[in-house]
């Protein structure tokens, strides 16, 4: 399994659940199927999410994480860029937002609402240790 893409989902699950709390239940459910990828399409072989993180493989991040780091203790570790995580994961998000509400399986608002406090969720995300 591509820790990466577990990352993103696991962010994604929060954003899904805090923001269920929050809006009293407007969220329609996830597609069971995440397309993630950290990886930059326009240049193959180029792992975003690894380079923000100043890390040099996948299982480099994999063995932090079951450390129980969070990706912020990652990149503080090794001078990487918390900044940059942070906006890939939020960049991610948003482009599944933006393709649930052109598929109809959220609301304008419900893509408001999820949009205006995607950031913070992520933000607070990158802190969380699971150790």
């Amino acid at each position: 399994m591509n820790i990466k893409r577990v990352m993103i989902v696991g962010t994604m699950v929060a954003v899904i659940s805090f923001g269920n709390t929050a809006l009293s239940g407007s969220i329609t459910s996830a597609s069971s199927v995440a397309r993630l990828s950290a990886v930059d399409n326009r240049n193959p072989g180029k792992d975003d999410l690894l380079e923000a993180l100043n890390q040099t493989s996948d299982k480099e991040l994999y063995e932090s994480l079951y450390e129980g780091k969070s990706l912020y203790d990652i990149a503080a570790d090794q001078d990487g860029d918390i900044d940059q995580v942070i906006e890939l994961q939020t960049n991610q998000l948003q482009k599944q937002l933006d393709d649930r509400l052109k598929s109809g399986s959220i609301t304008a608002k419900q893509y408001e609402a999820h949009s205006e406090e995607l950031k913070e969720i992520i933000e607070q995300s990158v802190l969380t240790s699971f150790g």
